[in-house]
């Protein structure tokens, strides 16, 4: 598949999830996302409303990170902050798994991604679940990614960017082994650079979360200058 500049773009889940970010960084990251035609831009949840004012008119999302980073919350608490998140004009949601209940091998996992989902759906709204692969074992990425072919989330992720390490090809190439194309799979984390972002997409990455956007567009502009394409092959 032949992707364009705006297609690659367009793959882009611009982020700034600091605690320290101000308005004028978060108004930043939605005139860059507008500048640029990212898909998305990522946030917490608590700025939500400001920057769904910043992209009102634009085809570009807010994404609310939900249980960020750490995912140690209660099923009810989930719920009730993606509510708010919609409330206050988030049109999509990542959020993050209880890890100590993956762990466990209960029913807990499949009834919170049920539940996410279904508040999600109702609203039209993509789900994402986040996985943090980096407390994963291989096993673990496998049960969680079967259990999302089953409930049908709109993506499954890797990571939040704050664990131990980020996204790594094959995980990628795991997660989507499992879920085909049930399920899309969304790579974060230490994504800096254009070999990186095309590294990730050839291995079935459909979304990119990441803080360099801006950086890997101009550097996909370059290299596309350089070769004189208007496009980049991409095989997977």
């Amino acid at each position: 598949m032949k992707y364009t500049l705006d297609d690659f773009a367009r793959l882009i889940d611009h982020t700034n999830l600091h605690a320290d970010a101000t308005h004028e960084d978060m108004k930043k990251l939605c005139d860059e996302a507008k500048k640029y035609h990212f898909k998305m831009v990522a946030i917490n949840q608590v700025q939500s409303k400001f920057c769904a004012e910043q992209l009102k008119g634009t085809d570009i999302d807010t994404g609310a990170a939900i249980a960020f980073p750490l995912g140690q919350q209660t099923i009810e608490s989930k719920v009730f902050d993606t509510k708010d998140a919609i409330k206050n004009s988030a049109n999509e949601i990542d959020y993050v798994i209880n890890i100590t209940e993956l762990k466990a091998k209960n029913y807990y996992i499949k009834r919170e991604m049920q539940e996410m989902v279904a508040v999600c759906h109702e609203h039209n709204i993509p789900c994402k679940v986040i996985f943090e692969n980096c407390y994963l074992t291989k096993d673990e990425i496998k049960k969680l990614a079967e259990i999302a072919k089953e409930v049908k989330p709109d993506f499954i992720k890797t990571s939040t960017c704050f664990g131990t390490g980020g996204a790594k090809v094959e995980d990628v190439k795991l997660m989507k082994s499992v879920v085909g194309d049930d399920v899309k799979v969304k790579a974060a984390g230490g994504i800096r650079n254009s070999d990186d972002f095309l590294a990730m997409v050839r291995a079935g990455a459909d979304r990119i979360g990441c803080s360099a956007g801006v950086k890997i567009y101009e550097a996909l502009k370059r290299r596309m200058g350089d070769d004189h394409v208007d496009g980049i092959e991409i095989n997977r």
